[in-house]
């Protein structure tokens, strides 16, 4: 009786062990499978930025008289209007008014600027496409650019559900009418009296008149040059 019951606790025994290793095996190519469907994927998206970017290089090249410039995030533009007379550009919270068109890679108009309307944006406080939320502070009041925007910084592979398409080059082309600090913004405090210009104030003890102090001469480092044809933004 106990030989039977032994055969039976060892049998049951082994058919566990066998169950849990099948299980266990089962389960391996699901892991695998996934990290190589990982590497597809950015594999496929690294080529299709290079393919995008050779397309606008290649509209670059074939504009010898437009001068493009190249930015650190991935995209290009070329001004058609410049206001040098200006030399402030929006800033976070600034609220910008401007115009916008969007073509397609090739010069289809998909949007055009009485489609869109005049645009207002709070500057890096409103959801909008990543390239213009960018590019915008690129720009000074009454200027006109032209940017190259691939997919990725543009409406990505999901396209605005509308006349974009999954992962579009756009060429947008944006007109900076205005921008203003915001009119909701806490104020700051003025800041409190200064001294003649190129001296400081010395702390002194109460009832004595305070002295100017002489201020340190600024040292002077000398500027490193951007790198040709970029944009630091």
């Amino acid at each position: 009786m106990n030989y039977i019951k032994l055969s039976i606790y060892t049998l049951l025994f082994a058919v566990l062990l066998v169950s849990c290793k099948q299980h266990e095996d089962a389960r391996r190519p699901i892991s695998r499978a996934s990290g190589s469907f990982m590497k597809k994927s950015v594999d496929r998206n690294k080529k299709l930025i290079a393919d995008e970017e050779n397309v606008i290089k290649k509209i670059i090249k074939s504009n010898p008289k437009v001068k493009y410039y190249a930015t650190r995030k991935g995209y290009w533009l070329s001004y058609e209007e410049r206001n040098l007379n200006e030399t402030q550009t929006p800033r976070k919270g600034d609220i910008a008014y401007f115009n916008l068109e969007i073509k397609d890679i090739k010069g289809n108009v998909i949007y055009s600027e009485a489609d869109l309307g005049p645009q207002t944006y709070r500057v890096d406080k409103q959801e909008i496409m990543m390239g213009l939320r960018d590019g915008i502070k690129l720009m000074r009041k009454n200027e006109t650019a032209t940017f190259l925007f691939p997919s990725h910084i543009a409406y990505g592979y999901h396209g605005d559900n509308k006349k974009i398409g999954p992962n579009e080059s756009l060429i947008c082309t944006v007109t900076l009418r205005n921008f203003v600090p915001d009119p909701n913004a806490p104020q700051t405090a003025p800041p409190p009296a200064q001294a003649a210009a190129g001296q400081t104030v010395t702390p002194t003890a109460a009832g004595q008149t305070p002295k100017p102090a002489t201020a340190k001469p600024a040292t002077v480092k000398p500027a490193v040059q951007p790198k040709k044809d970029t944009i630091n933004p």
